[in-house]
């Protein structure tokens, strides 16, 4: 074996070494725990199935006491959100935004790991675009006050937020998003803090079936689909996330992570479009992707972290797919295997 080669598979297996011991016991994968249902698990059952289910990380959208009291001592990374209403709060203070530090994460920082505070989801573009950013100072500052400097604050946004998308080197700020985005993401290339994003590639095949492939949605084409100069894409998650890579460097910011805040595929509510069996083959597509530390093809080798949408089916969301993105019954048994 050459020389180069020794040390590549050297360098590579220390990588994965990394990684897999990112979370001591867990699998290096997050689930969102959604709570929009009347007949849910308690919180302290629903962490037990974390822990049952070895699921390393956790995505909170608020701070709700009761399940971070039941996550104290768990080897569960927690990514703590704020609720969309409050942003103009924590945007409009520094001693507002200490307040709600005071009260949703300190009492809490000594029995749980909270490597970043997502401010708001998907909220640009939207009425409460222009708080974003001070919100996310605000917070960063005071982690920074606290001596958190491995905490982050950052924002959670939704491909809607691009322009354009396909192929994915035309990747570009919609006009509506581009001036909040910009400030945004160099703000965070500051403070090497990463953006959010949500990212489903089944809503594209199903607005889109008779131009969107579903192997292509789904992570089991064997060839490439899209060839967008030295680039080939056999699947639309890597592309949708080198679009927003091409995005940002369009405006001058080179160096900010993406984070997966969420993926899934519901397995009902849309006839044949969701069924259990699309739905786990979509996630343990979608884990196995994560888990191999691959990147995407703009990015490769990247470690890209990744939360999969949801724990339970959530009955008080609008009916029909909404309410079946769970991988779990409210009753803890699961729609399909995928752990």
């Amino acid at each position: 074996m050459a020389r180069g080669h020794i040390l590549a598979l050297l360098v590579l297996c220390l990588l994965c070494t990394m990684h897999s011991s990112k979370i001591e016991g867990k699998i290096d994968i997050g689930v969102n725990y959604g709570m929009q249902g009347n007949n849910l698990p308690p919180p302290r059952e629903v962490i037990e199935m974390f822990e049952r289910y070895n699921i390393g990380k956790i995505r909170l959208f608020e701070p709700v006491h009761e399940v971070l009291e039941a996550l104290r001592g768990k080897k569960i990374e927690v990514f703590l959100g704020t609720r969309n209403e409050d942003i103009p709060v924590l945007a409009s203070s520094p001693e507002n935004a200490q307040a709600w530090f005071n009260t949703n994460v300190q009492p809490y920082l000594k029995d749980m790991n909270i490597p970043f505070i997502t401010v708001g989801n998907e909220v640009i573009p939207g009425r409460f675009s222009e708080s974003i950013l001070p919100a996310i100072q605000n917070i960063q500052n005071i982690l920074k006050a606290n001596g958190l400097r491995d905490m982050r604050a950052t924002t959670v946004v939704y491909p809607v937020v691009l322009g354009a998308s396909h192929p994915p080197s035309a990747g570009v700020f919609s006009k509506a998003s581009i001036g909040y985005m910009t400030d945004i993401c160099k703000y965070l290339e500051s403070e090497n803090a990463p953006l959010v994003v949500n990212v489903y590639p089944y809503l594209a095949y199903a607005e889109d079936p008779r131009h969107v492939r579903l192997d292509y949605a789904q992570f089991t084409a064997t060839e490439p689909v899209v060839r967008d100069g030295n680039l080939s894409y056999n699947n639309l998650f890597d592309a949708t996330l080198d679009a927003f890579v091409w995005a940002m460097e369009k405006v001058g910011v080179n160096d900010v992570a993406l984070i997966v805040g969420e993926s899934g595929w519901p397995s009902a509510g849309m006839g044949n479009f969701t069924t259990p069996n699309l739905a786990a083959t979509y996630n343990k597509n979608f884990m196995k992707h994560i888990l191999s530390y691959r990147g995407t093809p703009k990015r490769p080798g990247d470690y890209i972290e990744g939360f999969i949408f949801a724990m339970f089916n959530e009955n008080l969301k609008p009916a029909g797919r909404e309410q079946h993105f769970g991988l779990f019954y409210p009753d803890k048994t699961p729609v399909y295997n995928v752990f």
